[in-house]
């Protein structure tokens, strides 16, 4: 049977076209002048398209957000490197490879959690959404943590070792290391790495 799947029609191309053209012009404005005052009429002029169509892709400013969240998501790859990493059987290996997926999530999403920031200061529904993206971050690394405990420290339990990993990955700490002190993505991974590796494993 053929897996394959068909080339995208002239139609459908153009249409996803349109609808990245929209998310970049709404990514800008939301960054330059904030979620609440950017309406879809800004949006629409800077994408060069018709309100109508910006209201027919994705109905208001909400739905433009869960987009962007989905493009970083599929932009930052972490899902896949989180992957690699269960089946990397050393430990050190795999904390290097959770640093890295780690450092992808938080390098590609800066500008999203700047945008979601923006948004859930005037939008309770925009709050609300933030609030189970990072939910869903925690509850999403759970089985990682589970599957890794066998490689940690023996005296960790699964509900410990977790919350040390999320409090090191915050968004926060990158943010400070990286945007306050300068700190490039890649010295940030290596501290993330180390530091990791040190209160984790054996």
């Amino acid at each position: 049977m053929n897996d394959v799947k068909p080339s995208l029609t002239h139609r459908q191309r153009q249409a996803l076209y349109t609808q990245q053209l929209i998310i970049d012009a709404a990514s800008e404005l939301f960054l330059e002048q904030g979620y609440g005052v950017t309406t879809i009429d800004a949006i629409s002029t800077k994408a060069g398209v018709a309100v109508s169509t910006v209201y027919a892709v994705f109905k208001n400013k909400r739905g433009i957000l869960k987009a962007i969240r989905e493009a970083w998501h599929q932009e930052s790859g972490q899902r896949e490197i989180f992957t690699r990493a269960l089946n990397e059987a050393d430990g050190a290996k795999r904390m290097q490879l959770a640093a890295h997926a780690t450092r992808r999530q938080w390098e590609t999403g800066g500008r999203m959690m700047a945008i979601y920031d923006s948004a859930a200061a005037v939008d309770a529904e925009a709050a609300n959404e933030r609030h189970e993206a990072l939910s869903g971050r925690r509850k999403n690394l759970k089985p990682f943590i589970s599957a890794s405990l066998p490689l940690m420290r023996p005296e960790l339990t699964l509900e410990k070792a977790h919350a040390v990993f999320l409090a090191l990955t915050m968004v926060e700490i990158y943010r400070q290391l990286v945007g306050q002190f300068d700190w490039s993505p890649d010295e940030y991974e290596a501290w993330l790495t180390d530091t990791l590796i040190q209160q984790l494993l054996p």
